[in-house]
């Protein structure tokens, strides 16, 4: 592990590997798109490929599509094969081979979803898959099979359809924008369906899931934040995995997005070779919370097609988890989840600090693995009572 790796400070990496770059380009979010690294030859003008990760690359275009964001990829070690940057956007072989576990929708969506594009697995909120692209691609993405365009399924919403079935489902109260990712959309475009949800009394408010502000900060520009503000309330999950990721630029973008009035969450994956050791996690967590993003979640992998080079055992979570509580603040420790396979939704899973219980207590260990017995209440005897009225009374 690297002193880089473990780095608070918050740096820009404008222009790297784009040094014909003007700022005034560089800042621009149209542009960044535009120029996004999503070929072979592309990758391999600027770094040199391991054979795992060329070979990786040419099995994309029929699985899931390679897109990076300059901003993105500016973030890569060229020289590291290793680089938990690297891991997480371009593709290796890996990904070609199934596990026996795996599934192509780990979280069962497609069986929860009474709509096209809208997932209704909670009593009173749904999952609003409203678009299947991003600005770049995750190598564990959870919906690989529709996001990107070349995957096994194509994502068909069926806008009127969805918002009917949200009127007429007065238990919903809560609506999650994702997909892809929502804030791909032009503001006039999100700022519509925002308003048509709005519209809906029952709805309380509204969350946008979303990796924009890391993949492609510049898009967060004071006319987005002036146009989601009119939406109180509502929130958005940004999707972090390593403390790298936060550069300048991000925490600018992240800070508007809070001065906005927005709350922010993060969602992280716990990756192999990315963010599966306490020290990363503690860098991450903290730097979060500079930003003015609380950590949410701490996803275990899914069990995604492709990804058993990228998941971990549950117990390093929980390791993970364990070295953080009583060591830092509560803000800054997330709750590790695993989403039951094939729909169960989320399972929080904790270390276990219950050592042991009776009718009389219960039996705690704390960080530092010191037990302590918290005695459940005595109840007042009828004779105690009494006692206690007489006293009151004649006083």
């Amino acid at each position: 592990m690297t002193s880089s790796e473990l780095d608070t400070t918050f740096t820009s990496h404008a222009p790297g590997y784009w040094p014909e770059s003007t700022m005034e380009k560089w800042a621009d979010h149209k542009w960044q798109l535009r120029n996004r690294v999503d070929s072979l030859s592309a990758l391999e003008e600027r770094i040199t490929l391991s054979d795992e990760e060329r070979a990786g690359v040419l099995l994309a275009g029929s699985k899931l599509a390679m897109a990076i964001t300059p901003h993105f990829f500016n973030l890569i070690d060229k020289d590291d094969p290793n680089c938990p940057i690297r891991r997480q956007v371009i593709p290796r072989i890996e990904e070609g081979w199934t596990a026996p576990e795996e599934l192509s929708d780990p979280c069962g969506e497609d069986s929860h979803m009474p709509v096209p594009g809208l997932v209704h697995r909670y009593p009173d909120r749904v999952l609003f898959l409203v678009t299947d692209r991003c600005a770049s691609y995750c190598r564990y993405c959870t919906r690989s099979r529709v996001v990107s365009g070349v995957g096994e399924q194509q994502l068909e919403t069926q806008w009127e359809q969805a918002f009917k079935y949200l009127e007429e489902h007065t238990e919903v109260r809560d609506v999650l924008l994702s997909g892809g990712d929502p804030l791909l959309f032009s503001d006039a475009k999100l700022d519509k369906i925002l308003t048509r949800l709005r519209s809906i009394k029952h709805i309380e408010f509204v969350r946008i899931g979303s990796r924009i502000p890391i993949f492609l900060p510049q898009r967060i520009t004071p006319e987005l934040c002036a146009m989601l503000k009119k939406h109180h309330p509502l929130f958005i999950s940004i999707h972090t995995n390593h403390p790298k990721e936060l550069t300048t630029e991000v925490r600018n973008g992240l800070v508007r997005l809070a001065e906005a009035g927005i709350p922010l969450g993060n969602q992280s994956v716990l990756l192999r070779g990315v963010n599966d050791s306490p020290e990363v996690q503690k860098a991450l967590v903290h730097k979060l919370l500079m930003c003015r993003v609380r950590p949410y979640y701490l996803y275990q992998c899914d069990l995604i097609t492709g990804s058993s080079h990228l998941r971990t055992s549950v117990s390093e979570g929980v390791n993970i988890i364990e070295n953080l509580r009583g060591h830092t603040t509560g803000y800054a420790i997330p709750q590790f989840v695993i989403d039951g396979p094939g729909g169960g939704g989320k399972i929080p899973v904790n270390p276990n600090y219950v050592v042991d219980s009776d009718p009389n207590k219960v039996t705690l260990r704390n960080y530092e693995g010191n037990i302590f017995d918290y005695p459940n209440p005595t109840p007042i005897s009828e004779k105690e009572m009494k006692e206690l009225q007489d006293k009151v009374l004649c006083s």
